[in-house]
């Protein structure tokens, strides 16, 4: 039960992370020991799985997938996601520099965390992290577009979010932010709208299945430059977490309608203000929240 419980929590910790633009859930697994498991249990939904479900084999399958594993971290995420989106959407509307504040920090220290996983520097590991460093800034420069609440439009967000989500550094939240269907993933969590969310489930269980035996690969046979390239991801994605800036252009979505909002389309950073008091003070505590992760999970495994 310890286990399955801490494994719950991680769940959980990768859900929050998930709901906030610019920061990514596949950061807190790697951080957390369970990215690598994770990744490679989500591989086995392959031509075997189905042969085992069509058979009726279903403790086989079971056992295949890593069921249990899955199935506690998943319902972690959910319980975070369902509970926590109508709390973050609200601070991060009336809080946003507390939020930013403490999300930099989490994300800053883990470019520490997961850089140490290169067992070997070289030239190619060197460019590999800054490829990922100049992806992830220049995906963070990209102004949202107006999107649709069409169904193929909303799977294909959720293919494309899910595939970022499980990558360190690349937001799945920013990804749907820039194809202008955060907001409406958002309400839909927050109102329990059934139906879109079921539009983006599908494309997301489309992304992992299709995205994670690529990803596999590449770890097995490119370790040590997959993670550079993570850490670069990581490193540039902090463009988007600058608590403090300036919206240069809005989007009215839903305009003249009771459900209008505004929605950032270009930002621009600024210098820190007077309220750099209380945003270092979170920044460190965002810190500090990933290396006690890490910590706890060196004394686990000692």
């Amino acid at each position: 039960m310890q286990k399955y419980l801490s494994l719950f929590l991680k769940g959980m910790a990768m859900g929050a992370a998930d709901v906030v633009p610019g920061v990514s859930g596949g950061t807190i697994a790697f951080i957390t020991n369970i990215y690598e498991e994770l990744i490679g249990n989500l591989s086995r939904f392959d031509a075997h799985a189905i042969k085992l479900l069509f058979r009726g084999q279903f403790r086989e399958l079971w056992s295949h997938i890593g069921g249990t594993f899955l199935a506690v971290l998943f319902a972690g995420i959910f319980t975070s996601v369902l509970s926590l989106a109508s709390i973050l959407g609200y601070a991060l509307e009336h809080h946003p520099t507390a939020i930013w504040s403490f999300f930099f920090g989490l994300v800053f220290a883990s470019i520490f965390i997961v850089g140490r996983n290169i067992t070997h520097w070289g030239t190619p590991q060197i460019l590999s992290f800054i490829i990922g460093t100049a992806i992830a800034y220049w995906v963070t420069t990209l102004p949202a577009v107006g999107g649709t609440e069409h169904p193929l439009y909303l799977i294909l967000c959720g293919a494309l979010a899910i595939c970022a989500m499980i990558l360190p550094g690349i937001s799945g939240s920013f990804i749907l932010l820039l194809l202008g269907a955060y907001a409406t993933v958002l309400s839909a969590v927050s109102d329990r709208n059934l139906l879109i969310i079921a539009y983006v489930g599908i494309g997301a269980v489309a992304g992992l299945i299709s995205f994670t035996k690529a990803l596999k690969w590449i770890f097995e046979h490119y370790y040590n430059i997959a993670v550079a390239l993570l850490s670069g991801f990581l490193l540039g994605s902090l463009n988007k977490l600058w608590p403090w800036k300036w919206v240069v252009e809005y989007y009215v979505k839903h305009e003249g309608t009771p459900k209008e909002e505004y929605v950032p389309l270009i930002t621009e950073n600024l210098a820190p203000g007077a309220d750099w008091t209380l945003a270092l003070p979170l920044a460190i505590t965002g810190a500090l929240v990933v290396f006690g992760l890490e910590w706890a999970g060196k004394l686990k495994r000692a």
